[in-house]
This record gives structure tokens, sequence and C-alpha cells, in this order.
């Protein structure tokens, strides 16, 4: 039996080097919760969504705290890619953080994704659009697609 290949960070959805970051900390509008802020940039290179992760010392002396957090940002990210609208997203995580459970943290990204846009909103009746890539059966969970029997 195979394995699956890996779902992956992969170097395309980051935002990376110093001039990237500094482009988005320059543009970008702003979003707050109490546990992140989010600087949101649409720039004219966009094809995709891409993620910055700014985890300082300030929110968490040990390094397996603040690795904790970028990696519950990271995979919420991952599992949202084909949702997201193109943009560089800047996440600048503050002290807040490092109280919060994993799902928490999770929710408060989700929340401040939506607020910003970025994150499109569920169409009033509760449900997402038709072409969602969610609304694909056995896409964006675990469980096996349910049997119509």
């Amino acid at each position: 039996m195979s394995n699956p290949a890996p779902a992956r960070f992969s170097k395309t959805v980051r935002v990376r080097s110093r001039v990237q970051y500094s482009r988005v900390f320059e543009q970008a509008k702003r979003h707050h919760h109490a546990a992140m802020s989010l600087h949101r940039a649409v720039l004219d290179t966009s094809t995709t969504a891409r993620l910055g992760l700014a985890v300082s010392r300030k929110v968490d002396k040990r390094a397996v705290g603040r690795n904790r957090i970028k990696r519950v940002l990271r995979e919420t990210f991952r599992q949202h890619l084909a949702r997201l609208l193109p943009g560089d997203l800047v996440v600048v995580v503050k002290p807040a953080a490092a109280g919060l459970s994993n799902a928490a943290l999770a929710d408060a990204f989700l929340s401040v994704l939506s607020r910003s846009g970025a994150l499109p909103q569920a169409t009033g009746s509760g449900k997402m659009p038709a072409d969602s890539y969610l609304s694909q059966p056995g896409v964006g969970s675990n469980r096996p697609p349910k049997s119509t029997s």
C-alpha cells in the first residue's frame, strides 16, 4: 500500500525575502486580533496566496513554543489555501498567542483571515458556493466521503 504524497508548504506559497516582507508591510491593510496582526497586500505579482510569519522571542522565550505557533498557522493556511484569494499575508504574532491551544490559535487565524477578506465568507444559506474546493467529496477532511447507500 503506497502512502499519499505528503502535503507540503512549498516555497511558492511563502513570503521569503526581506524585500517581500518590506513590500507587504508598506502596502498592506492591517487587521488585528488579540493574538495576532494580519498584514494583507494584494500585489501585481500575486497569483496565489502567500504566507509569511513573524514570531519573536517576546511571544515565547522557548523555541518549541514559537515553532508550535508557526506550525499551527502554516497548517491552517495550507488547509485553506484553495479558498484563499491571491495576495501576500504576513502574520505578526502577539504574546497572547502563546497561551492559546492549537484549535483556538487556528480559529483566531481563520477569524482574522475572514475579516480581512482573504478568506471568502459562506453564502447566506450557510453553504459554500458550488464551485468551492471543499464542496468536493472527501476534500478538506481526513474522513472518507459518505456512501450514498
